[in-house]
């Protein structure tokens, strides 16, 4: 079966951060209007919805979120779809929209995604959180995110010789550029001495190397090509978008430093899409840890397996380097709504390639999205080009 080309027609995406007094169900909408919106497009015309959320129904008591944003908007009897895969939600529902306009079931297909947290406490949301794990296993353990990533470091500074100064260039690097991003409400002037000295969470981890909580929602529209371009801003081409399964515990993984889900899906988009890493000129990967950047970034096949760290220090990952990496500030500064980080990459991505970013990258026009969930179990990774790249 031959699948139709995609490409990107609208996006729209709230500020990362707190919004105490926004129902979940309205941030979701607030991202989907401004998406259909930018798309020019009427809302008969949408065939299909999906939407990613991992926590909703936990933190907020609201479950069937498709239906509910799908009712709002007026799309009436398409399918509305809510999709999981922990922190890759987002991505996943997006993956799927693709699907729907690819395979022929309908020319324009919408993606949302969002998560709703800050209103709730730390011991609740932890407790959410842990729902990505195992339940008979790695929760039973005792594991916690803060805990596998810093064994995950601790492991590739043994391997490699990773320091805490090349760790805290990462957490520098992303709040830095989070001051250039108006949705990153999370950014900060930070030195290595700040970092060091924050509160500890999991030796070697501190306070500074945790992406924070959030709440916040992200849109996308997506459309056959030959319909791309009716009206509206710049149509984004969708070259690749793989959604992979990895490790479902901690003591499934060969390599603690290593993500098979993140490996296999970027080998495949690079096939996709007919390129390879250098081809990049930018990329928004899930630094849900500062060591989680680096990690990431070598399974993606961005630089050798050890020299993440190296990169990071010397800039290499900068706006003014090799390959610029989380322009946005990334889940570090932007803040970490799990069910709306995969789609708000894709956002931070389409304005890249517009041209219309905040903290631009010069001659964006071909990016790459990771997203990553639980102990590696879900991912996604997207390649989106300009449509004279």
């Amino acid at each position: 079966m031959s699948l139709r080309a995609v490409s990107i027609a609208g996006v729209g995406c709230t500020p990362f951060g707190a919004h105490p007094d926004t129902p979940i169900h309205e941030l979701a909408l607030r991202a989907a209007r401004a998406a259909i919106d930018e798309a020019v497009i009427a809302r008969a015309d949408i065939g299909s919805l999906y939407l990613g959320n991992f926590i909703g129904g936990m933190l907020t008591g609201q479950e069937v979120l498709a239906g509910l944003v799908g009712d709002a908007l007026g799309l009436a009897n398409v399918p509305c779809t809510k999709v999981e895969g922990a922190c890759a939600s987002g991505g996943i529902a997006f993956r799927h929209a693709c699907l729907m306009v690819a395979c022929g079931q309908c020319d324009a297909a919408l993606a949302v995604g969002v998560e709703k947290m800050t209103h709730a406490g730390t011991a609740q949301i932890t407790a959410a959180l842990n729902a990505a794990m195992d339940q008979m296993a790695d929760a039973r353990s005792g594991l916690t995110w803060p805990g596998l990533y810093a064994m995950a470091w601790r492991a590739h500074a043994a391997r490699h010789g990773t320091r805490r100064e090349q760790v805290s260039a990462v957490v520098i690097k992303n709040k830095a550029n989070g001051l250039r991003n108006p949705l990153a409400q999370m950014g900060a002037a930070l030195d290595a001495q700040a970092i060091a000295d924050s509160k500890p969470i999991a030796d070697p981890v501190r306070l500074f190397d945790c992406c924070a909580p959030g709440d916040g929602a992200a849109a996308v529209v997506v459309v056959a090509r030959e319909r791309a371009g009716a009206g509206g801003a710049l149509p984004i081409d969708v070259r690749a978008s793989v959604q992979t399964r990895g490790a479902a515990r901690l003591a499934s993984h060969r390599d603690i430093t290593s993500f098979e889900a993140t490996v296999s899906a970027a080998r495949e988009a690079y096939r996709q899409a007919g390129i390879g890493p250098r081809d990049l000129d930018f990329v928004e990967l899930h630094d849900c840890f500062s060591i989680a950047e680096i990690l990431d970034a070598e399974d993606l096949g961005l630089m050798p397996r050890g020299h993440g760290g190296g990169w990071s220090l010397e800039g290499r990952t900068g706006m003014a380097g090799d390959l610029p990496i989380n322009a946005s500030g990334g889940l570090l500064a932007k803040g970490h709504p799990v069910g709306a980080t995969g789609l708000g990459q894709i956002y931070e991505a389409v304005a890249q390639l517009r041209g219309t970013h905040p903290n631009q990258v010069r001659g964006a026009a071909i990016g790459l999205t990771h997203n990553l969930g639980g102990t590696g179990i879900a991912c996604t990774v997207n390649i989106l080009a300009r449509p004279d790249a």
